[in-house]
């Protein structure tokens, strides 16, 4: 924990805007050098132009191989451009306009001129290819709760959902030749003949006015429910008043700043600034208006393009994103009639059990995949998961109706959700995990970090079921032992090691040289930390084996 942690940002802690956009344009990244490459994670292509990761002749090559990749996909109609409040997303909009404007694709853009989140994307891409299927697909930049440094930019294909590795391979591919090749075959024009040939989409309206198709927000004005929100700074600020005013509901924008530097944020654990709204020390603004008088009765944050939410009640503080899944879970499936019997609940292998055991007391299957929100696009687009959930406070869900929503992860939507949950009930969303964990067990949950070399972090992602040698972790026998999601036999990347009361999964970082260890156990906080031993000790043997 750094010792600023919690703490507001000081002078020293803000990022250069001005020398951060000249190096987007004046450096030229290395294509020999692999981490100045184009690579796309499970949210898309991130770095910054410090680095030589995130600059103009990347941007200017994504887009050109997106554009070769939509064609040979039959994309033939506009693509949908969104982006947030980082100050290498503005530069890199540009370029990205000029290149599909040179290839001559149509891009929509925001009809305000602003910023757009990731679900206003995603729903304007379902909306549009109901009237013309296949045709449309998005661009997002951003890179989510990074720190100011750095950009991001993700696909969205039809499907409306993150780009699975198929495309996500074939466009990086295509990228780092046209980088090689000092970026012969990109086409574009400038800027200004750009944004004039590109149409216009009423991203906001579109999203704001279709929420009470998915959304109780009858019950939020007649339980009087007062919320808080804060954008942190994000793309989700323009969304926030509107939603209030077109509904009606008692909510305040606590936070309406816009700065490329965050200089308002507090710091994050590790003392940087990271707009992470599941984070206790980035969300201590927050927390600490829930201190004082009860001003609100729900307050909820985003991070930049909005497809994460904190919440934050008065009895207990920044919820912890696994209890509240498992809150949301538990709500929606007994609320929403209309959706079926046989919907199912997603979640990736690394949520907390309680969300499997929720599953079960509802009678629900469970559809447990490996990380990345992409796993979930085809159940909630044929509705045959109600609801698709991350870890890391992310998560989307169907319509009244079981229709689908949003293929992509949905802050805004979540954030609502608990006022919804807080006015049908009278009890706040903590309120209702506590419930939860008196009726089936209350889990410690905790993730560490422990070093590894580029060839163990190689191997522990290649590992099969028969390299773990243990029967036995922290005095219970193992269950399972797996390398496969059991919901869609897709590998994970890792292992995951399963006993009656506790798991623990590891999974290769993809930018730093260690593994991730995520741990959960019903027996209590001793319990974990005996998980976590063991795991360490498991781990090292199979990479050894």
């Amino acid at each position: 924990m750094h010792p600023r942690a919690g703490q507001r940002a000081r002078p020293e802690d803000l990022v250069d805007v001005d020398a951060l956009i000249r190096s987007y344009s004046e450096r030229r990244p290395d294509p020999a050098d692999p981490a100045q490459r184009v690579s796309f994670g499970t949210s898309g292509h991130r770095g910054s132009s410090f680095d030589g990761a995130f600059n103009e002749d990347h941007i200017a090559a994504i887009t050109q191989a997106i554009v070769e990749y939509r064609a040979t996909q039959g994309v033939t109609g506009a693509i949908l451009i969104g982006r947030d409040t980082h100050a290498l997303s503005e530069p890199a909009w540009r370029t990205t306009l000029e290149v599909l404007a040179g290839n001559g694709v149509d891009a929509l853009v925001d009809s305000r001129d602003a910023f757009t989140p990731t679900p206003a994307v995603s729903h304007a891409i379902l909306k549009l290819n109901r009237q013309a299927p296949g045709r449309t697909d998005g661009i997002v930049i951003t890179p989510s709760h990074n720190p100011p440094r750095d950009g991001g930019f993700k696909y969205n294909p039809p499907s409306g959902g993150p780009a699975g590795s198929d495309a996500t391979s074939a466009i990086a591919k295509r990228a780092n030749e046209l980088l090689a090749n000092g970026l012969s075959g990109v086409r574009r024009i400038p800027f200004e003949r750009a944004v004039a040939a590109a149409g216009r989409y009423d991203f906001l309206g579109e999203y704001v006015d279709d929420l009470p198709s998915i959304l109780d927000l009858d019950a939020v004005r007649r339980g009087k429910v007062k919320i808080g929100a804060d954008p942190l700074g994000g793309a989700s600020v323009g969304y926030w008043g509107e939603i209030a005013d077109r509904h009606g509901l008692d909510l305040t924008v606590v936070n309406t700043t816009v700065d490329p530097r965050w200089a308002f944020m507090p710091l994050d654990t590790d003392g940087k600034i990271r707009m992470d709204c599941s984070s206790p020390a980035a969300m201590a603004n927050l927390i600490e208006i829930m201190r004082g008088p009860a001003t609100y009765d729900i307050a909820t944050g985003n991070d930049a393009d909005a497809d994460r939410h904190g919440i934050v009640t008065a009895d207990s503080g920044l919820m912890n994103p696994n209890h509240y899944l498992a809150v949301a879970v538990d709500y929606l499936f007994r609320r929403r009639e209309q959706w079926g019997a046989k919907v199912a609940v997603g979640k990736t292998l690394v949520s907390s059990s309680m969300i499997d055991r929720v599953a079960a007391d509802l009678g629900r299957g469970l559809l447990e995949t490996p990380v990345g929100f992409k796993y979930f696009v085809p159940g909630l687009l044929d509705g045959s998961i109600g609801f698709g959930g991350e870890e890391s406070a992310g998560a989307s869900f169907l319509r009244e109706d079981g229709s689908v929503w949003t293929t992509d992860k949905d802050g805004i939507l979540l954030a609502l959700l608990a006022a919804e949950i807080m006015g049908t009930s009278g009890k706040s969303p903590s309120e209702h995990y506590a419930a939860l964990a008196a009726k089936h067990g209350a889990p410690a949950y905790a993730r560490l970090d422990a070093p590894a070399t580029r060839e163990q972090k190689a191997r522990l992602g290649a590992l099969s079921p028969k390299d773990v040698a243990a029967d036995v972790l922290a005095g219970e026998p193992i269950t399972q032992v797996l390398t496969r999601a059991p919901g869609n036999d897709e590998p994970i990347g890792g292992l995951k090691v399963v006993t009656q009361n506790a798991w623990f999964a590891a999974r290769p970082s993809g930018t730093e040289d260690v593994y991730k260890i995520y741990a959960e156990s019903f027996l209590g906080e001793d319990h974990l930390r005996q998980v976590q031993d063991e795991a360490r000790g498991v781990v090292s043997e199979a990479l050894q084996g």
